[in-house]
């Protein structure tokens, strides 16, 4: 207990590390760019009526206060770290004075349900196929699987995410293909919004499922004949253990370890390619709210989201390395 608890320790050391110099690198990245949000916002408040030079003034320091822009660069770092302690990005540009993390927070669970779901279901069913897969390496039906998900695999996502559209929108309009309800539908705890949600949600899922599925078939398929010619597995062939029990007690249960790892990895990657399916479907996740910050120069809000998905990953990453030991005896905690 107490090598886990150093253990612990340096994982949380070192996902304070990672998180400082990510924020810091996007700090830094968005601050390098020529837009000056006091400027701005300066030029859109003046430009239906002339404003006297002393009101400018009084203006341009009280919004070097409420962008955090004024003094040195250091006084302007200490002062970005200062908010982001405490949760406050500052105001949006692109949606003044809404504050950034009120845009962040109504979009978060659409991409985290998204997220969930969609790597949920796409880390299962390439698992469950993958290992069918090795484990029966003569059935017909699972070499043809295999190779539909392989084929889908190297596909962008948003390649994935057009075919979708074009496919269950106009040739066969079956699915919606927009937003995250339907228009004119009050949100709230109920069968008809919940309904509404799911079946907006199903194209964004199923393009980030099925690309997501060809890789964890793959590295679960190419698994499974290790473990299969292990010690163990070899003499509980001979030893007439059922082959389901095989599959699952002693194959399936080892090669899911590294996967388990490869879970985390992958989220940044994902976060990555919902951002461009949300936009192509119109659905109102950080994605989307990224990509409008961007083409508006909201540099706060584009830090904003920046700093939620860098903690999210990284936090993802930090929970599977805590659970690795105590989900597999022979990983040590060092």
């Amino acid at each position: 207990m107490r090598a886990y608890g150093f253990y612990l320790l340096k994982r949380l050391m070192q996902f304070a590390l990672v998180v400082f110099i990510g924020i810091n690198v996007a700090y830094v990245i968005t601050h390098a760019t020529p837009i000056d949000p006091v400027e701005q916002t300066i030029s859109a408040a003046t430009a239906f009526g002339n404003t006297s030079p002393e009101a400018i003034d009084m203006m341009r320091s009280s919004l070097q206060d409420l962008y955090g822009t004024g003094g040195s660069a250091l006084d302007q770092w200490l002062a970005f770290w200062g908010r982001i302690l405490v949760g406050d990005f500052g105001p949006s540009l692109s949606a003044f004075p809404t504050p950034v993390a009120t845009l962040i927070s109504r979009a978060l669970p659409w991409t985290a349900g998204l997220m969930l779901v969609s790597t949920l279901l796409a880390w299962g069913l390439g698992n469950l196929l993958g290992g069918l897969a090795g484990y029966y390496r003569r059935n017909r039906l699972l070499k043809f699987a295999g190779i539909i998900a392989m084929g889908i695999h190297p596909v962008p996502y948003y390649i994935v995410a057009f075919v979708l559209l074009i496919l269950f929108g106009y040739v066969w309009p079956i699915l919606p293909i927009t937003g995250a309800y339907a228009q004119g539908l009050r949100p709230g705890f109920n069968l008809e919004f919940i309904g509404s949600v799911i079946r907006h949600s199903l194209l964004p899922a199923l393009s980030l499922v099925l690309v997501g599925i060809g890789g964890w078939f793959m590295g679960m398929r190419s698994l499974v004949p290790t473990i299969m010619a292990e010690d163990y597995t070899v003499y509980a062939e001979l030893g007439g253990v059922r082959k389901r029990r095989i599959l699952g007690s002693y194959v399936m249960r080892n090669a899911l370890a590294p996967q388990v790892t490869g879970l985390a990895m992958t989220l940044g990657a994902i976060f990555n390619g919902a951002i461009i399916t949300e936009q192509v479907f119109g659905y109102p996740g950080l994605g989307s709210l990224l990509i409008s910050a961007v083409h508006a120069g909201d540099y706060s809000l584009v830090i904003g989201v920046t700093t939620i998905s860098i903690i999210a990953v990284s936090f993802a990453v930090l929970l599977v390395d805590l659970l690795y030991p105590l989900l597999d005896p022979r990983v040590q905690a060092r």
